[in-house]
């Protein structure tokens, strides 16, 4: 078998330093392109004498049976090749039950769609789309190897099955133990070709080539992905993320129009709600010291801005984002449930490598206890440890929570600062020509908090990893999964806490002229920040646009300049006329463990913007739209062009995200409520509207004087005894209750609490009967699956009983008959048989 021809996988390359001058060794496990299954090394090399001897041991322990060395370059790096032959694959693939085909699949793939035409421009070709035919798999079996259709070794298993056996059995002979020690510098699958050209051997794959062309252009951006080659080059996990993203992107589609419309019937309505505002209108200050009165009319552009996001429109757009979110979520169960049955992951089990236990956890576990199914002493966590640990984590969000909040409000006092300054009353109108000092003043909020948000991000990662490892996970799966809920929370309390400061707490606890609320009592001079009369949702719609159009903007720089410049950087010594495929991965950036997490990250962050305050914009599903589409390519070009290879690995669902994404979407539903209800200006106004408007007929006339109230001061500069207003229902100075609240305020607080239990209610039971009423895997994906299961036992039993007829023949007769069977064809016969 040594001589054989096997087929082509991927390479794997680490590298490692040490002694004076330093050395390092870099292996690449079988490259796709080559005739062979290999993986090449790279080492360095000052003298044996310089190796410290568990390196030397470590070394001797990762032999392979035939390597292939080459020099880079820089004349002091070596790559070494490792060959994985067939036999290695069979044998892993036995032990890692990996499915294969043994019969073509005869149900087709769907029916017929009406006006199919319409989807052809947006369709890839067919061969790009199915790379092979559909199958029906079993559990691969070495000593059934005539069971299954191979027609080609060098083409049977696919390069992720390669990619991931060779991974299997590196890690075996611990690799990552000489990674981790510093043997070798890093490890990777080479790429099959150079993105843009095919591979000069026509017999070798050259699949980065056909992604590169099909998928990773920009140009390519209203076409459908090829899922199938992603998930055959890259392997199921990263399939799975790109299947989300891009359902996640198509399902944004009817939000953003939505959305649009919404906002549509804002501006054609605003007519239809006009309130004269008096000139002569003087209002209380905003603040104690820097700011002085100001008049009522500057806040007409500021209204109209806030009547586009703030109408009736609204809280139907509210109410069915509510329902679009479930949507989302069933359906793509059902389409989850469908790329089980076609990557063959129905019977999934989480990969062997994920299961085991973290080497960290056995070395600082000291405490050991009996497992009762090995019946084997083994390290382990006591319940107090994990406790104080978890108790931990807890005030740590705590902090984070203040620390957002304290950042937002010392980000709009700085910039009140700037702005409000003190002038005379007749002073104060527009600052520009579309600017009002209110707009400004959160305009200008915003940003300083955005600026602030993306430092404390960087921190607040690395406390995530550092409580993380403290935690001490057990398994590399526990690990995953605890850190991707730390992260979230700690980037949901960074990016949400001014979002739910605005929209929750600032202007409801203002007091009033004469006995105002300060944050932290009347000494710390910090008084509680008020909203102007056209409400507070304006300021909540600035500060959601601004922090995610920049975190998206951001995110979309940083992913794509910081690998090019960084790749340009380490190739720029290159001979380009000796820049070997090994070399070329090298200099590629290095995809982590961690890298599709932070990916997930941004979406699931997005979601929540787009969810958890839609209510104060309904433009912003389009605005993620159109960051998606974008989002759906840099992420394609970056993983075709900039990255090295990862190791494919296998996920039949996204994870911890799912969970994740189910109470954020049950936890839009009441933010949204209370945004409508409290941040919103719609149930004062529909309460004076249809219970306290001036005559017979219903009108909005004389509102914005009816909610505010009145403070009766000495004012020189104005008038001798002066009428100075602010936001509230109380009653003016003489009232035998003066400054108490009105009748009118509590019958707005009953209709807004009144509006909320509706609306939950409403949202909730169409929310659990939609998905009640979608099954989670659809009808056609159950059929396939049984019909499967009921050939895999047919097949497996004819097999099984026609190969023991060919042994007892054999056994009795000495020369073979016409018409019986030999060992060669044995396979044609069966199939004529069955």
């Amino acid at each position: 078998m040594g001589k054989t021809k096997y087929l082509s996988a991927f390479g794997w390359r680490m590298v490692v330093r040490a002694g004076c001058t330093g050395w390092c060794m870099s292996r690449t496990a079988t490259l796709l392109g080559f005739s062979h299954s290999t993986v090449s090394c790279v080492y360095q090399e000052c003298s044996t004498t310089q190796r410290t001897s568990s390196q030397l041991d470590t070394m001797q322990s990762f032999t392979p049976p035939r390597l292939h060395h080459h020099l880079r370059y820089d004349l002091k790096t070596y790559f070494l090749k490792i060959h994985a032959p067939w036999e290695v694959l069979a044998t892993y693939a036995d032990v890692l039950k990996i499915k294969v085909p043994f019969k073509e699949s005869d149900i087709p793939h769907g029916q017929d769609v009406p006006l199919e035409w319409l989807s052809r421009p947006f369709r890839l070709p067919e061969k790009v789309m199915r790379p092979q035919p559909d199958y029906f798999t079993s559990p691969f079996d070495k000593d059934k190897i005539d069971f299954f259709l191979i027609k080609n070794q060098d083409t049977f298993f696919p390069p992720s099955t390669r990619n991931r056996i060779v991974s299997t059995e590196t890690d075996k002979k611990g690799i990552k133990r000489l990674l981790n020690n510093g043997t070798y510098t890093s490890a990777f699958p080479l790429h099959d070709c150079r993105y843009w050209e095919r591979n000069t051997n026509e017999q070798c794959e050259s699949e980065r080539y056909h992604l590169y062309k099909n998928w990773a252009r920009f140009l390519c951006f209203y076409k459908e992905q090829p899922l199938n080659l992603i998930r055959k080059y890259y392997g199921e996990k990263i399939g799975i993320y790109f299947a989300w993203l891009g359902f996640y992107t198509e399902m944004l589609f009817f939000a953003a129009v939505m959305g649009v419309i919404c906002f549509t019937y804002g501006v054609l309505s605003y007519d239809d709600n006009l309130t004269s505002i008096g000139g002569s209108t003087v209002m209380c200050p905003l603040c104690d010291k820097k700011c002085s009165y100001w008049k009522l009319n500057s806040t007409c552009l500021s209204s109209w801005q806030s009547h586009l996001f703030d109408n009736e429109g609204t809280v139907f757009f509210a109410m069915f984002m509510g329902i679009w979110v479930t949507l989302f979520l069933e359906f793509w169960k059902r389409r989850q449930a469908q790329l089980e049955y076609e990557w063959d992951l129905v019977d999934f089990e989480e990969e062997q490598q994920q299961l085991q236990i973290r080497p960290e956890f056995e070395t600082k576990c000291t405490d050991q206890r009996l497992n009762r199914i090995t019946q084997e002493m083994e390290p382990y966590l006591p319940l107090p440890k994990k406790c104080g640990r978890f108790c931990l984590s807890g005030m740590l969000l705590i902090v984070a929570c203040i620390t957002g909040v304290i950042v937002y409000r010392l980000a709009v006092y700085a910039a009140f600062a700037s702005i409000m300054k003190d002038s005379p009353t007749k002073k104060i109108h527009l600052v520009g020509s579309l600017i009002t000092p209110q707009l400004a003043t959160s305009v200008t909020a915003s940003f300083i908090n955005f600026i602030i948000i993306m430092i404390l991000n960087f921190f607040y990662e690395r406390v995530a990893i550092w409580i993380t490892d403290m935690e001490i996970p057990k398994t590399h799966l526990e690990y995953e999964n605890k850190l991707t809920m730390k992260m979230f929370l700690f980037q949901f309390v960074n990016y949400y806490s001014s979002c739910f400061y605005v929209a929750f707490f600032k202007g409801k606890f203002v007091g009033y002229p004469g006995n105002y609320t300060y944050m932290f009592g009347k000494y710390s001079r910090l008084r509680n920040e008020e909203c102007d009369p056209g409400g507070c949702l304006i300021e909540l719609t600035t500060q959601l646009v601004i922090v995610m159009t920049g975190k998206q903007v951001c995110g979309n720089i940083q992913e794509a300049l910081l690998p090019l410049l960084r790749n340009w950087w380490c190739s720029r010594k290159a001979r380009k006329d000796q820049y070997s495929r090994w070399e070329q991965d090298h200099d590629l950036q290095n995809f982590s463990q961690l890298g599709l997490f932070y990916e997930y990250l941004e979406m699931v962050i997005q979601f929540g913007f787009i969810t958890l305050f839609v209510a104060s914009f309904p433009l912003a599903p389009l605005l993620a739209l159109c960051n998606n589409i974008l989002e759906v390519r840099v992420d394609a070009w970056k993983f075709t062009t900039q990255f090295r290879r990862p190791v494919a690995a296998k996920a039949h669902n996204i994870g911890a995200w799912q969970e994740i994404l189910n109470v954020v979407a049950i936890l839009s539903v009441v933010t949204n409520a209370f945004i409508m209800a409290f941040t919103s200006d719609m149930i004062p106004r529909l309460v004076y509207l249809y219970a306290y408007h001036p005559g017979s007929e219903a009108t909005m006339s004389g509102y914005i004087n009816n909610s505010l109230s009145c403070m009766q001061l000495l004012c020189p500069n104005i008038s001798p005894i002066c009428c100075l207003r602010y936001r509230d229902y109380r009653y003016p100075p003489g009232h035998q209750r003066q400054y108490s609240h009105t009748m009118q305020f509590w019958h707005i607080l009953a209709a807004k609490l009144a509006f909320i239990i509706i609306m939950e209610h409403v949202v909730f039971v169409v929310k659990f009967f939609v998905a009640w009423l979608i099954p989670d895997v659809p009808s056609e994906v159950k059929a396939r699956i049984k019909r499967e299961r009921y050939l895999i036992q047919e097949y497996l039993h004819n097999y099984e009983v026609e190969k023991l007829k060919i042994q007892l023949s054999q056994s009795f007769i000495i020369e073979p008959k016409p018409g019986v069977c030999t060992a060669t064809d044995m396979h044609d016969v069966l199939s004529e048989c069955l």
